[in-house]
C-alpha cells in the first residue's frame, strides 16, 4: 500500500467516525454526506457502506438504504451487517419475502447470534401472515363496500357513556370540540359516533373529483398543512396557531395523517369530523401512507385494532380509497403530497380520469403522486424510497407550463424548518409534523395563500408535548425491533 492510500484510509477512517457521532446525534443527512465523504476516500469498506445504509432507512429513503447494503455485500459476501441492513430496508418497504432471505444468511453467518434468531422469527412470521392473507384475500371485483353494509343508527349507546354524543344525523360544532377535548384526555369517543364520522366522510369523499379545484375569492385565505403522521398534539396547535378549520378559515391536509405517530386514529377522526362540518372548510388530499400496505407496516391498522375494534380496519382503507389525489387553488397552485411523473405531457385532464378507488398501484401516475420526490439535478432519476422517481427543476418548469400553473406544493419529506423552496421558488415541500417520530427534532410548518395575490406565507413551528406514547406503539413488532 503506498503512502497516499494509506492516508486516505485513515481519513475515511476519521470521517466515519464524525458521521457515527452524527447518526448518533439523529443528524441522518450530515451522517450520509460524512459517511459519502469516507466512501470517496475508501470505496472498498463494506463497512462505509453498510453504516450510510442504516442513516438512509432512518431518513426512509429505503431504496437508497437497499443499494447500499447491496453495495457492502458486494465488497465483503461474509459482512452479515450487510444483510441486516438490507433485510431492514426491505422490511420498511413492505418487502417481506426479500427480507426473509436476507435474514436467513444473517442466521447462516452469524447461527449462534441470539439477536438474528429472534429477528429472523418474526420476520417469518411475518411472511406466513402475508401468505394467509393473499391465499384469503378476495379480488377487488368481489368486493363489497363496508361502509354501504354500515348503519351505525343501530348502534346502541349505553347510558353509562359519558362522552359527547352526537343528536341525530347532523355532526355539529360543540360536538366536534368536546370531541377533541376527549382526545386530549386520551379518551375514546363511542363507536357509533366513530362510524357515524367516517361514514359521513365517506360519502363527501365519494362525490369529489380525483382532481378537486378550490378556489379562494379575492381577499380571503388558504392554508395548506402537510405531513401531520398521527401527532394529534401538533395537530391542535395548528389548529391553535392558525385558527379552527371553518369556511372562512379553509385547510387543506395533504395526506400522510396517520401511522408512526401513536394519535393517529384521533387524527383521522378529528380531519374526518371537520369534513363532515364544513365540507368546504376541509380539503383532504391521500399520501402514500393512507393505504393498506403502510398500515399494516406503520402502526395505524394497530391502532385502530386497540382503539375501535377489527370492524374499523377495513372502513378507514375503503375511506383512504376515496380521498382525492389532488388540488388546484384559483387554477394557479397545484397540490399532491408526492410529485410529478416519469413522463412529459402529463395534463390536469390526466389527472381528473384517475379512477382512484383502489389501492394505490407499484407504477404510473397514480403510484408517483404519491410516492416521487424532487432531486436538485436536471431530469429524472431513481426514487430514494425505492418507489415512485426522482425528478429536477425543469421537470417542474414543464408540467406548471404546460398546465398554465405557477406552483407546485407537495409534502411528503420530512424538513428542519418544516419546509423547503426548491426548484428556482416553482416548487415548496411543506411538512407538519415537527420532532418527527420524536427523534428528528425538525420543525413543522404550514402555508397559508391569501387571493387574489396567492404568496405563500410560511409559518414554522415547534412540537408540543405528548403524553408518554412511544412513537410507532402500535407498530407490528417485527418492524419495532429495528427502528
Amino acid at each position: 500500500m503506498d503512502a497516499n492510500s494509506s492516508l486516505n484510509e485513515q481519513k475515511a477512517e476519521e470521517l466515519k467516525l464524525k458521521a457515527n457521532d452524527a447518526f448518533k446525534a439523529n443528524k441522518f443527512s450530515l451522517a450520509i454526506e460524512l459517511y459519502s465523504q469516507a466512501i470517496e476516500l475508501n470505496s472498498s469498506n463494506a463497512v462505509y457502506w453498510a453504516n450510510r445504509a442504516f442513516a438512509h432507512t432512518k431518513l426512509e429513503e429505503y431504496g437508497s438504504a437497499v443499494q447500499d447494503a447491496s453495495k457492502a455485500i458486494e465488497i465483503d459476501p461474509r459482512y452479515s451487517k450487510g444483510y441486516y441492513r438490507r433485510g431492514a430496508a426491505f422490511l420498511a418497504m413492505g418487502k417481506f419475502k426479500e427480507a426473509l432471505k436476507d435474514f436467513q444468511q444473517v442466521k447462516r453467518i452469524c447461527p449462534n447470534d441470539p439477536d438474528a434468531t429472534r429477528k429472523l422469527k418474526e420476520c417469518e412470521k411475518a411472511v406466513q401472515k402475508i401468505r394467509f392473507e393473499e391465499a384469503i384475500s378476495v379480488g377487488d371485483e368481489e368486493k363489497r363496500s363496508v361502509a354501504d353494509s354500515i348503519d351505525y343508527h343501530i348502534i346502541e349507546v349505553e347510558p353509562q357513556y359519558a362522552g359527547p354524543r352526537v343528536d341525530g344525523d347532523t355532526i355539529t360544532l360543540d360536538f366536534v370540540k368536546a370531541m377533541l377535548d376527549e382526545f386530549n384526555k386520551q379518551k375514546c369517543i363511542h363507536k357509533r359516533y366513530a362510524y357515524q364520522i367516517v361514514l359521513q366522510a365517506v360519502q363527501l369523499l365519494r362525490s369529489m373529483p380525483s382532481l378537486v379545484d378550490v378556489n379562494i375569492p379575492n381577499g380571503n385565505h388558504f392554508t395548506v398543512c402537510g405531513d401531520v403522521h398521527g401527532q394529534y398534539f401538533d395537530l391542535l396547535n395548528i389548529f391553535k396557531l392558525n385558527g379552527l378549520p371553518s369556511e372562512e378559515n379553509p385547510y387543506l391536509f395533504n395526506g400522510d395523517f396517520v401511522d408512526r405517530g401513536s394519535f393517529s386514529v384521533e387524527v383521522i377522526l378529528t380531519l374526518f369530523a371537520f369534513k363532515c362540518f364544513y365540507p368546504t372548510g376541509m380539503y383532504l388530499a391521500r399520501g402514500n401512507h393512507e393505504s393498506k400496505s403502510m398500515n399494516k407496516i406503520y402502526g395505524f391498522e394497530g391502532e385502530v385494532r386497540s382503539k375501535l375494534g377489527e370492524a374499523f380496519i377495513e372502513l378507514f382503507a375503503e375511506a383512504f380509497c376515496c380521498l382525492p389525489l389532488a388540488h388546484v387553488i384559483n387554477n394557479k397552485i397545484f397540490v399532491v403530497h408526492g410529485g410529478l411523473f416519469s413522463v412529459d405531457g402529463v395534463k390536469l385532464s390526466d389527472i381528473r380520469a384517475i379512477d382512484r378507488f383502489r389501492e394505490p398501484p407499484e407504477e404510473g401516475l397514480m403510484c408517483e403522486i404519491l410516492w416521487s420526490d424532487p432531486q436538485p439535478q436536471l431530469g429524472r432519476g431513481p426514487s430514494k424510497r425505492g418507489v415512485g422517481l426522482s425528478f429536477g427543476a425543469d421537470v417542474t418548469k414543464r408540467f406548471l407550463q404546460e398546465n398554465n400553473l405557477d406552483l407546485i406544493v407537495r409534502s411528503h419529506e420530512v424538513k428542519d424548518e418544516g419546509y423547503e423552496i426548491e426548484h428556482d421558488g416553482k416548487l415548496i415541500t411543506v411538512f407538519s409534523a415537527p420532532n418527527y417520530c420524536d427523534q428528528m427534532g425538525n420543525k413543522g410548518a404550514y402555508i397559508r395563500f391569501t387571493a387574489p395575490e396567492l404568496k405563500p406565507d410560511i409559518s414554522s413551528f415547534s412540537a408540543v408535548p405528548h403524553p408518554d406514547v412511544k412513537p410507532m406503539a402500535y407498530a407490528n413488532n417485527f418492524l419495532r425491533m429495528f427502528q
